[in-house]
């Protein structure tokens, strides 16, 4: 039977539009999100000029709504608030109501997330809600208002008209706050520039990890209370200080905090891939949104936890979540979707909870009794009544209790998942946000390469193959890249993510293939992003391009948000390119941008984690290693997995087929053979390189060697 799928939040445009009551202009978008609202009573407008336009002509405020297809709260408002006629009636009549897809555009969710915390003094959110002026300056917002007074918060209709009397008849107020708010984001737009010659604090790496253990969770992992992130960043610079210093404390941090991951409810235990957060602080009741830029950044943090310990665990999980992805997230051309949402029929995480009966029908008796033990599964249920499945007897201490050995338990298990997974299969599932978003498709990309590198699965470097090449087919046009592709249409300007993401993504399938492609791919995205995106006079890159939209502000960050930073995935680009290339200007425009954030990434390790990294990369200088072998040749196959299967988080990997005259060798190749017509690494370090080595354990004595 084919899957049920959920489009209740979504309308086809086509023939059927006549049957609905209202149609506003969003129904020419392709985004999902702006399409789930097509059918309000609102008159939205997209993001553009014919809005802006009608406020000023007739001297209206903006009411300016972001959000995206997966976020739960947005949905709660639109019923509330924006299917309501008499809300809609009043937002219509004082308004122009613009609708924006923060997916789509996060230089407008950049600019005004951080304007709602200069109105409301605290994070931002999503759906967020803002008030400008018909020149696009907020002068109010925040984010979800109910349809009543609750929560400490007004209802939204009496919002609504607060803001219309006192827009009407408090212009000079409304004017000069306004401008303070201006200022006051073009302030926080930018990092604060160290002086241009200062050094990168060779300890940088020392300290953020000794300050981010200072506020690690020792109960349940991770760092703080609810709701609780997985902190992909910082568990990567505890990973990374473990390698250079050899202390384990750091390296035990990142264990017990993914097995409490992996065995908590923000996993799925059925279908693999991990949901947005924890609502609690123990990883148990997520809020059930899965993104694209999660789960690819988790695969390769659960991959390098292998390479660092060798525990196959570890290495399950990254290939459970890449397995979700290629059954749950790939388009047929070979794309990654970007979200599932996290309700079901309109009911948040309706699709992942159980009961123990609906176990008990599908296993049996016995083993659906074994089975509730197993995940928690009680009568009074974990999340309103119902369970989400979690690890709460281990399969071992299962095992003992009734008499079996670990391995007929773990069969045991294994298959009463499949039955249960096959099972869900006929519920609704959520609704797949289906756009694919060209910085997002970089990280995954990048993941599944690191899930090839580790298991040497050939569909994993397939997919990332067939990942970049859609991207170069469809998102690169005219020596740009675009944001998004939906129905086969690509469309806006791509931002600094886009660039760098893609790059380094590109970069990694250069190492992992050799095929010369990627590397003048990346080559030409590096080029555009210098021409594009530099700051000449400071250093580091904007986020927009220099033919972008002109908005009220243009950032410049080194901060990771859900994605790794821009600049920081562009310095780390620019960087492995110079020792790709032996070109000094990368290396230039990289160094440059560790300077500029230098002083952010001391003042704030916990929210500049790739940073520090990239920094680390720059300050130990990589190890470059230089293969050259066959490229069909078994003992070629097994030196290279043998290299990627440690945890060398400073590498650069070069080969190269000395039989394969027309391919043109990398510079870094050139002059070097192969010794007695054996697979031979080089092993270069600041300028110096190894005799020809080609015993495998004393290739890998000098690869773990901290000098």
């Amino acid at each position: 039977m084919t899957p049920k799928r959920n489009y209740s939040h979504f309308e086809q445009k086509g023939p059927l539009m006549e049957q609905h009551k209202h149609t506003n202009r969003l129904i020419h978008e392709t985004s999902p999100y702006l399409l789930q609202h097509a059918h309000n009573p609102v008159d939205w407008y997209p993001w553009g000029e014919e809005a802006f336009e009608k406020a000023k002509k007739e001297n209206k405020p903006i009411l300016l709504s972001i959000g995206y297809s997966a976020c739960h709260w947005c949905h709660v408002m639109e019923r509330e608030s924006f299917e309501d006629e008499e809300t809609a009636q009043w937002m219509n009549e004082h308004f122009v109501n613009i609708k924006v897809d923060r997916e789509e555009r996060p230089d407008l969710d950049q600019i005004y997330q951080n304007a709602v915390q200069l109105f409301i003094r605290r994070g931002g959110g999503w759906p967020l809600t803002m008030f400008l002026t018909p020149e696009k300056v907020p002068f109010y917002g925040g984010t979800y208002f109910p349809p009543e007074d609750r929560y400490g918060l007004p209802s939204f209709q009496k919002l609504l008209q607060i803001v219309t009397q006192t827009y009407r008849e408090k212009r000079d107020e409304i004017t000069k706050t306004a401008e303070q708010v201006r200022t006051a984001i073009g302030e926080m737009s930018g990092d604060k520039a160290a002086p241009a010659k200062r050094e990168i604090d060779p300890h940088l790496l020392q300290g953020a990890a000794e300050s981010l253990s200072r506020i690690f969770d020792t109960k349940h992992g991770g760092f703080g209370g609810a709701p609780k992130f997985p902190s992909t960043p910082a568990l990567n610079l505890f990973l990374r200080y473990h390698q250079e210093s050899g202390e384990e404390t750091y390296l035990t941090m990142v264990t017990y905090t993914l097995g409490k991951m992996a065995w908590g409810g923000i996993y799925d235990q059925l279908g693999g891939g991990f949901h947005r957060y924890s609502t609690d602080d123990h990883w148990l009741v997520p809020h059930f949104e899965k993104m694209l830029y999660d789960n690819s950044q988790l695969a390769r943090l659960y991959f390098s936890t292998y390479q660092a310990t060798g525990q196959a665990f570890y290495q399950k999980i990254g290939e459970e979540i890449l397995e979700y992805v290629l059954r749950e997230m790939t388009d047929p051309l070979g794309g990654f979707y970007a979200t599932q949402d996290a309700d079901s029929e309109g009911e948040e995480g309706k699709f992942f909870v159980w009961t123990p009966q609906e176990i008990r029908s599908i296993l049996g008796e016995e083993i659906g009794t074994l089975i509730c033990r197993h995940y928690g599964v009680t009568e009074a249920g974990n999340f309103e009544g119902k369970n989400i499945l979690h690890i709460r007897q281990p399969i071992d201490n299962l095992a003992k209790e009734i008499g079996k050995s670990t391995e007929e338990m773990e069969q045991i298990v294994q298959r009463a998942k499949r039955e249960l997974f096959l099972a869900r299969e006929h519920r609704i599932k959520p609704f797949r946000d289906e756009k694919i978003l060209t910085s997002w498709n970089g990280l995954m990309i990048s993941a599944f390469v690191d899930g090839f590198n580790v298991t040497r699965n050939e569909r994993y470097l397939n997919a990332a193959r067939k990942g970049a090449d859609f991207i170069w087919t469809h998102l690169y046009k005219e020596d740009r890249l675009l944001r998004t592709y939906k129905d086969g249409v690509a469309k806006l300007n791509g931002y600094l993510d886009d660039y760098a993401f893609v790059m380094d993504a590109l970069l990694d399938l250069y190492e992992a293939t050799a095929d010369l492609i990627y590397l003048e791919r990346a080559k030409r995205l590096a080029a555009r992003l210098a021409d594009q995106f530099w700051d000449e006079t400071e250093g580091g890159f904007f986020f927009t391009s220099k033919d972008h939209e002109a908005l009220i502000a243009r950032s410049k960050s080194s901060v990771d948000q859900s994605i790794p930073s821009g600049n920081a995935i562009a310095a780390q680009s620019f960087l492995r390119l110079f020792y790709f290339t032996g070109d000094a200007s990368y290396y230039e425009k990289a160094e440059r941008t560790l300077r500029f954030f230098s002083e952010s990434m001391e003042e704030n390790v916990f929210a500049t984690g790739n940073m520090i990294a990239v920094a680390d990369f720059y300050l130990r200088k990589p190890k470059e290693i230089v293969v050259l072998g066959k490229a069909n040749d078994p003992e070629t196959e097994r030196l290279l997995s043998n290299i990627q299967r440690l945890f060398l988080p400073n590498k650069v990997l070069i080969r190269a087929d000395p039989d394969q005259a027309d391919v043109p060798l990398p510079d870094p190749v050139k002059g070097k053979q192969m010794l007695d017509g054996k697979p031979t690494v080089y092993l270069c370090r600041n300028f110096t390189c190894s005799p020809p080595l080609t015993e495998w354990n004393a290739i890998r004595e000098q690869l773990i060697a901290k000098a």
